[in-house]
């Protein structure tokens, strides 16, 4: 199979990853956007970090790791297996889901810092971190 057809599909299906972990999220398909300083990635980076995730990883230690594609004289033959699709699905799906956790732990600062200039009871502190962090730092916002 040609190189680049089985980079591309590598990539496509790590960007899938990237759209299941949005989907696993509880923020579901915002928009990239930024709150306080923290920059909140949105289904369109997890898209995209799923993406270059399973490329970077199958051109790095998968079968991608040994074409040769400045020598245009020998033909670039790839075997291209299902296990290789289904790792470039998981790494998709773990890169996205690394940087919405370094998103949601900056929220979980940023929603520190409302909280102790804030007098919150305990029980309206148990109602408010049940939720997502984007929605921790809007409750404290608004408490």
């Amino acid at each position: 199979m040609n190189p680049w057809i089985c980079a591309c599909l590598i990539a496509t299906f790590g960007a899938l990853g990237g759209v299941v972990n949005a989907l696993l999220t509880d923020n579901g398909f915002i928009l990239p956007k930024r709150v306080g300083r923290t920059w909140c990635p949105g289904f369109l980076s997890n898209f995209l970090v799923g993406a270059c995730s399973a490329f970077f990883s199958w051109a790095f230690y998968g079968a991608g790791a040994g074409v040769e594609l400045t020598d245009l004289s020998q033909r670039n033959v790839i075997s291209l297996k299902f296990s290789a699709l289904a790792g470039a699905f998981l790494i998709g799906v773990a890169g996205a889901k690394w940087i919405t956790n370094e998103a949601e732990k900056g929220l979980l600062k940023e929603s520190i810092k409302v909280a102790a200039k804030k007098n919150i009871s305990l029980e309206e502190c148990e109602q408010m971190v049940a939720g997502p962090a984007g929605q921790v730092l809007k409750a404290l916002q608004n408490a």
